[in-house]
């Protein structure tokens, strides 16, 4: 079989490039879980920038960093107090600025996960806004006087179970948090606390990061008229996330999110970034139904966020062809001048291994299918620590949960801890070479076999998939920015796409099952860029792809 060269790397290109976040690939970094520098069982910045070599060696452009402001750790890092600074935990300003250095010198770009729908209860604004119902922070946050009865204001809920409104004795009032009750929400509508925020923005900007992820970007303005969300048909869509066990999703979302005046704000967010040359906003959609529609508002015409990410690819959903076939479709309708951002895994999800292989057996094959279908989709790429290794979701004991998620409504839903247990380094030394100490999660002892170290001396591992794939995008600018055109096959199980720009053309295939396909050729003179190990079978008229398999061909 005749395979064409790699063309000429173009990463340090692309770096240099103003829109080097366009089709770039971020790994996204928890940086309690990543490397544990001081061995207090806990993960840290200088433990991030002592790995920043084997990221480089992944191939690609930039880490977003989870959240290590100050913060009582409720919800571990997304409940802050001080968007200034560094939580002790994982170490100081000098610490960040190191990081900084050395990601940029090994051009690779540094993203902040910056949340500011809500803070920790223990924020300085959050205590003088809580003290008295006259002092100058009194409207920094969304609080609202109780019903005639006593009761809460309206039946929002919380995404974590529970009402949104929590009594607060000093106020003798109501106050909002679409999460925890230790996460109170800020009040956008107030303008005081949109220059608070876009005056941490400038902060973070002037210490060199090249981005933000914008947590919850859907959830920073609510109805001022307080009004009921109304009921919800019980479906399940393709992207809900939320347990079938939490009532959240029995509501109709309109009045607690996705209210029109989030536009204005991030237009001020991305005229302020602007001024940074090559900086890029990320933001994450949180909404099962209309989350590809907020995709394509938030990021049009080039005025609001640079991309966005919806739950479409991280649902528990099974992944089928005749779902990304709707899911391209649907970004050509509604993302048509913005930027969408797609993943497989994070810090909220089931890893996908887990999520979407039919046993274990299956996972490693299926797992190399699903990486080469996600780098060859357009859009912006997010991996997630651990993905490249082939990890499964841990099996954490109740004893051992740290997640309040999780805690609030076990057993049919164990939380988010299944896929933040630490980095297996190393299999042949304590904690897989985390930390010396306990850590804070337990490390699942199936990842012993998939450290890192095993995995960087076998040419047919996950890791080593994952490199050759990443230096393959990377190289292939049409994979990157180039057109997407959905590709009929005549079989079920099998996924067919073709990748194009002025230059090249590029035809990519994926047999979702685990039986050999045979489906009709479209294009006749094909030349294999990468397959599947075992291999396609070309013929002049047909493609045989084996179980898993997969392919991508350049058209001649």
């Amino acid at each position: 079989m005749d395979y064409l060269p790699v063309q000429s790397k173009v990463a340090e290109v692309i770096q240099q490039n103003e829109e080097w976040w366009r089709g770039g690939v971020i790994y996204q970094i928890y940086p309690r879980s990543f490397q544990d520098s001081n061995n207090d069982g806990c993960g840290d910045l200088t433990g991030i920038t002592q790995r920043l070599d084997y990221v480089a060696q992944l191939g690609i452009d930039a880490i977003w960093i989870s959240p290590f402001f100050p913060s009582p750790m409720d919800d571990f890092g997304y409940d802050i107090t001080d968007y200034k600074n560094v939580d002790g935990l994982f170490g100081t300003l000098e610490d960040f600025d190191a990081l900084i250095a050395k990601a940029h010198k090994l051009n690779i770009k540094v993203i902040i996960d910056l949340v500011i729908s809500h803070t920790s209860k223990s924020h300085p604004w959050f205590v003088e806004s809580s003290s008295s119902d006259d002092n100058p922070k009194r409207n920094w946050y969304v609080w609202a006087d109780a019903k005639p009865d006593g009761s809460a204001p309206n039946n929002w809920l919380s995404v974590f179970g529970g009402n949104a409104w929590q009594w607060h004795s000093s106020r003798c009032q109501y106050y909002l948090h679409n999460f925890l009750t230790s996460q109170p929400d800020l009040n956008f509508h107030e303008p005081e606390v949109q220059t608070a925020l876009l005056d941490v923005v400038r902060f973070w900007l002037d210490q060199g990061v090249d981005g933000f992820r914008l947590d919850t970007v859907n959830f920073y303005f609510h109805d001022q008229q307080l009004r009921d969300n109304p009921v919800q048909k019980r479906e399940i869509h393709d992207s809900e996330i939320v347990p079938s066990v939490n009532p959240y999703s029995f509501q109709k979302h309109i009045y607690d999110r996705n209210r029109p005046e989030v536009i204005s704000f991030l237009e001020k967010f991305r005229s302020l970034v602007n001024e940074y040359p090559a900086r890029a906003i990320l933001g994450e959609i949180g909404d099962a139904i209309n989350g590809l529609e907020l995709v394509g508002s938030y990021t049009k015409q080039d005025a609001r966020i640079h991309m966005c990410y919806s739950f479409e690819l991280l649902s528990p959903a099974p992944l089928l062809p005749a779902k990304v076939n709707r899911l391209i479709r649907r970004v050509d309708e509604l993302v048509q001048d913005g930027w969408i951002c797609w993943a497989l895994s994070n810090h909220d999800v089931s890893r996908h291994i887990t999520r979407f292989a039919l046993n274990q057996k299956e996972s490693i094959p299926q797992g190399k299918m699903l990486i080469a279908m996600l780098l060859a989709l357009r859009g912006t790429i997010c991996i997630y620590q651990g993905e490249e290794l082939g990890l499964s979701e841990a099996d954490v004991a109740f004893e051992d949960l740290q997640d309040p998620y999780g805690i609030e409504f076990w057993p049919k839903f164990k939380g988010r801890d299944g896929c933040r247990t630490p980095m297996p380094w190393q299999s042949d030394v304590e904690n897989c070479g985390f930390s010396s100490s306990k850590p804070w999660l337990p490390l699942d002892n199936r990842h012993n076999e998939l450290a890192v170290n095993i995995q960087q001396s076998q040419s047919d591992s996950m890791l080593a998939h994952y490199r050759k794939l990443l230096g393959l995008r990377s190289s292939e600018e049409v994979l990157r920015t180039g057109d997407i055109e959905l590709v009929r096959t005549d079989n079920d199980a099998t996924l067919c796409f073709r990748r194009t720009s002025k230059q090249r053309r590029i035809q990519c295939y994926f047999n979702f099952s685990d039986q050999d396909i045979t489906i009709a050729k479209t294009e006749q003179d094909l030349a294999l860029i990468c397959e599947s190990d075992p291999p396609v079978s070309l013929t002049k008229e047909q493609i045989s792809l084996p179980p898993y398999g997969f392919c991508w061909a350049a058209i001649k």
